[in-house]
């Protein structure tokens, strides 16, 4: 078993005994900083994942992120495996249920905007993204690094132009 705490392990066998794998509700005893510092542990190790909520299914909520949306927290089969879950074995009873919708972005937000830009034929500078959608530079490599890649699960590549600099592109199509 990985070396989790005993709350850790709470919220991940709680989840893996719903047919959804949602781990929300959290543990009663776990409010405010420290539900958060608990969960974002989990995301980070990569044994918790949030995912768009299904308001209109009465989906439980973790935080919302704005304009009437929100996300949940579903357990990964990484997260399953940790407290010694076969995924295989989890999911055997979802087999006519729907799997948890996977994350697109919204339309018209700055991270269809940077999506939209590096999937240009001639890809985009971080120059460029900063002053597109008036972000720092650290926030454009932020963005790419963690919402596109690591949650989206995008590929971006990069190759130095001898007039732009270095070029990022979503894929590998533009090298």
């Amino acid at each position: 078993m990985a070396n989790l705490t005993d709350t850790q392990i709470l919220i991940l066998s709680a989840a893996s005994q719903r047919s959804d794998h949602i781990a929300l509700p959290l543990p009663s005893h776990l409010r405010g900083g420290a539900a958060t510092k608990v969960v974002q542990t989990l995301i980070t190790k990569g044994f918790l994942e949030e995912v768009d909520a299904d308001l209109r299914k009465g989906e439980p909520v973790w935080r919302e992120t704005g304009d009437g949306h929100g996300v949940t927290l579903i357990a990964t089969d990484a997260g399953l495996a940790a407290i010694e879950i076969k995924p295989e074995a989890a999911t055997a009873e979802l087999v006519n249920k729907p799997a948890p919708k996977a994350r697109t972005p919204r339309t018209g937000t700055k991270q269809a905007q940077l999506i939209d830009m590096l999937s240009a034929p001639d890809g985009a500078t971080i120059t460029e993204i900063a002053a597109a959608l008036a972000w720092a530079p650290h926030t454009c490599r932020g963005a790419m690094s963690g919402a596109l890649k690591k949650r989206l699960g995008l590929t971006i590549t990069s190759r130095t132009d001898a007039q732009r600099g270095r070029v990022y592109h979503i894929g590998d199509a533009a090298l």
